[in-house]
């Protein structure tokens, strides 16, 4: 069994955060804009927050990196990434699980997007009960999912 951690992020995981993003989402991000990597580095230096993010670990290493906000009525999602080296271990499912968990006992909602392209991920979530409630972005890019308590 792998022990699945988090940690707060730090600036000094800027270089792994965005080396994880590269290989985690390369490929959805090129399928679907193009690859140019100083927009890239541009648009991860906007976006990186190590304030709220989470560096998630397995067995002690750092594999993958966590967003969450929580918002009136919701919990969303905002990124989760697992390095490929590191994906179908159960990690993305006992985190995700866990927000579910956390969303029951709240009384909320757990909200996320999902590349279209990216099929697995979209797959994993709603074998975790998360349905599709829209599209949007340029080229409808994305699916908003959502998971309403009973």
């Amino acid at each position: 069994m792998t022990a699945i951690g988090l940690r707060p992020a730090a600036a000094t995981d800027n270089e792994f955060c965005f080396q994880l993003h590269k290989a985690a989402m390369g490929d959805y991000v090129t399928a679907l804009w193009g690859w140019d990597e100083q927009d890239q580095r541009d648009f991860h230096a906007h976006a990186f927050d190590p304030g709220h993010w989470q560096i998630i670990t397995a067995d002690g290493d750092d594999v993958g990196v966590l967003s969450v906000e929580h918002r009136p009525g919701e919990i969303y999602l905002g990124r989760i990434e697992i390095h490929p080296a590191h994906q179908g271990r159960g990690i993305g499912t006992h985190l995700v699980t866990a927000l579910l968990h956390q969303a029951d006992r709240q009384g909320q909602d757990l909200v996320l997007d999902v590349l279209a392209v990216n099929h697995r991920a979209y797959a994993l979530y709603q074998r975790l009960g998360l349905q599709e409630v829209a599209r949007h972005g340029d080229d409808q890019t994305k699916i908003r999912m959502r998971y309403t308590r009973p």
